[in-house]
């Protein structure tokens, strides 16, 4: 479906935005998939695909069993 493509990314964007805003802060852990879902609206499957982008730009990082979290932000080695 054509409109999955662009709700990942808009999803991701959007939770990237989140992130960089404050809203979310590193380590705090993301809601679940079934409920970032309901809030956006969308298959399961989108989210994954949004989480998978996330984890792959460093954005978010998964822990097995338990949960999605927000990545600490990389530094740059001085």
């Amino acid at each position: 479906m054509p409109t999955e493509k662009v709700d990942y990314r808009r999803i991701a964007n959007e939770i990237t935005s989140k992130i960089k805003a404050g809203e979310l802060a590193p380590g705090e852990k993301l809601p679940s998939t079934r409920q970032l879902a309901e809030q956006y609206g969308v298959h399961i499957s989108t989210i994954h695909r949004v989480m998978s982008l996330l984890k792959d730009r460093k954005v978010v990082e998964g822990h097995p069993g338990k949960g999605v979290y927000v990545a600490e932000p990389e530094h740059e080695s001085e």
